[in-house]
């Protein structure tokens, strides 16, 4: 019997933005994302490798207001279209964590599958003359993302010079912490809490 693949497909039309996102939880890394921000590609790009999800992202928005709508509104979608993929989680690892080194920056993800919506964000982003976008507003992104995917998330930058090297860092500990949660645990018969389900 082929298992069946842990697959989703969101859409969000605003006043402001137009986000669709596709996602497969079952993939083998493959992305192809399409934002206004060449950096935020690069970044979604490292988080579906080595998270190992298929991901389609293609997101407009009116940037020439503010970048915030669409960098926050891409974590709300991205966040829906990983719950409703994940459906039912049964047997998987539930937590996980990932420390990920990338030249002179460490990176610190540990998060719970757990319907139990969190953020905890200490990242001091390392300072440039000019950014493609406010980086700052990653914050955000990932608040929306952890909300609409309704996961606790903590993220830490143990250290960091380059900002590119410290982001890249964080979307990868990402990646590779959420693919290690979702992982399905042969020794488990449900999902792994006392109360026997989400």
């Amino acid at each position: 019997m082929k298992k069946k693949q842990k697959m989703a497909k969101v859409a969000r039309k605003t006043k402001e933005t137009e986000i669709s996102v596709q996602i497969n939880l079952d993939g083998a890394g493959r992305a192809e994302i399409k934002t206004p921000f060449g950096f935020l590609n690069h970044l979604l790009q490292s988080f579906a490798k080595h998270g190992l999800f298929d991901l389609k992202i293609i997101a407009k928005g009116d940037t020439q207001v503010d970048e915030h709508h669409t960098i926050e509104d891409i974590g709300i979608v991205l966040g829906q279209a990983l719950k409703k993929a994940l459906a039912k989680p049964i047997a998987i690892n539930r937590f996980a964590s990932a420390i990920i080194p990338m030249d002179d920056a460490l990176a610190r993800v540990a998060l719970d599958i757990s319907d139990r919506p969190y953020l905890v964000y200490q990242v001091s982003i390392p300072k440039k003359r000019q950014w493609e976008f406010n980086v700052n507003l990653i914050e955000d992104f990932f608040r929306a993302f952890a909300f609409n995917a309704k996961i606790t998330l903590h993220i830490k930058l143990e250290y960091g010079k380059d900002y590119h090297h410290s982001l890249e860092a964080i979307f990868k500990a990402l990646g590779i912490a959420l693919k290690s949660a979702l992982t399905k645990n042969p020794r488990l018969r449900s999902f792994p809490s006392t109360k026997g389900k989400l």
